[in-house]
């Protein structure tokens, strides 16, 4: 017995490692992306634990905050300050869910810090790119075909790949223009799909047939040539051969298409809670992360909007020059 909590039974770490990541499964809806995150981080702390302190699968009330600093302090050689950060995250979420479930009394990666990360504005297109990509390069090859369909819709959506390859048959209303998608923590959303996106869309299905075989799941939207549905890594890879053939940034994923959209929005004067509505984020400071305005837009902004700059810089009168008696008596009115 462990103070009051439950007695220790063998195997105590990796099967509270396993029903933390049913946990996430089940009632959090995490992607799988992140499973095999969290799955990874605590697998690497189990083998630490191992072959550095001999605890071999421990209960994880043994494990101290000096066991979890000399982890983390051993990751730094080979890790990057935000993958350091993700598994102290990973840490925190783990202990987070023993302590509620009563398993610990103790949560000691509350008390690591976390090193800080340097995070680079993500890479996007700019417009006459963006339509450079989507009609400039168009095919009649079936998978050509799917392939714009995608771009179509990861840019005139502003999905995420991992929501684009999820996309069903059915999540499309061509009728009243919109797309049904299940984001993070399986929350749905339904996103406006502009006039372009449903022709794309169009266009690919009225072939999709062509890549159905016995293998391919109820309603995919996206197939490959198998049948399957297709998966995120090969919408990376087949994005990555649509730009080198087009002449353009090498370095855009998909993720710089949702990217794109957001920023063009912003751009175009649309409000930043909407792109957040739009994009699916809990936090509007998520949001402002996708977002940059160049200066003329900003000045175009304060212009249109600023009681103090509705006139124009021309309009307005040249100052006078102050005589002495006036800079006296400015002098007596300042604080």
């Amino acid at each position: 017995m462990i103070g009051h909590f439950s007695v220790v039974s063998a195997a105590m770490l990796a099967r509270r490692i396993d029903q933390f990541i049913t946990y996430l499964r089940v009632e959090r809806g995490a992607s799988d992306h992140t499973i095999r995150a969290y799955h990874s981080d605590l697998g690497q702390l189990g083998d630490y634990l191992c072959e550095d302190h001999d605890m071999s699968d421990p209960d994880p009330a043994e494990i101290t905050l000096r066991h979890l600093r000399g982890f983390i302090a051993g990751r730094f050689e080979d890790d990057t300050s935000a993958s350091l950060a993700r598994k102290i995250s990973t840490l925190r979420s783990f202990w987070n869910f023993l302590v509620k479930k009563r398993w610990v009394d103790q949560n000691p990666p509350s008390l690591l810090s976390t090193p800080k990360v340097h995070q680079p504005l993500q890479n996007f297109l700019g417009v006459d790119e963006v339509i450079h990509l989507l009609e400039g390069h168009r095919s009649d090859d079936i998978l050509g075909i799917r392939d714009m369909a995608i771009w179509e819709v990861g840019y005139g959506a502003g999905l995420r790949v991992s929501e684009l390859v999820g996309l069903d048959v059915g999540d499309v209303d061509f009728d009243e223009g919109w797309v049904r998608t299940l984001g993070k923590g399986n929350k749905e959303r339904q996103v406006p799909l502009g006039k372009k996106s449903c022709q794309g869309l169009n266009r690919y299905l009225a072939r999709r047939h062509e890549l159905v075989t016995e293998h391919t799941p109820a309603g995919a939207l996206f197939l490959t040539v198998r049948g399957r549905r297709l998966s995120t890594r090969s919408v990376r890879r087949r994005l990555k051969q649509h730009l080198k053939r087009a002449d353009l940034d090498t370095s855009i994923t998909p993720h710089g298409l949702r990217h794109s959209y957001a920023t063009h929005l912003l751009g175009s004067g649309a409000d930043l809670r909407g792109i957040q509505e739009l994009l699916g984020h809990r936090d509007l400071s998520t949001t402002q992360r996708y977002t940059h305005v160049s200066i003329d837009r900003l000045m175009e902004v304060y212009d249109a909007a600023h009681p103090r700059a509705l006139r124009r810089r021309s309009d307005a009168p040249t100052p006078r020059r102050l005589s002495d008696s006036d800079s006296d008596s400015a002098s007596d009115t300042d604080g």
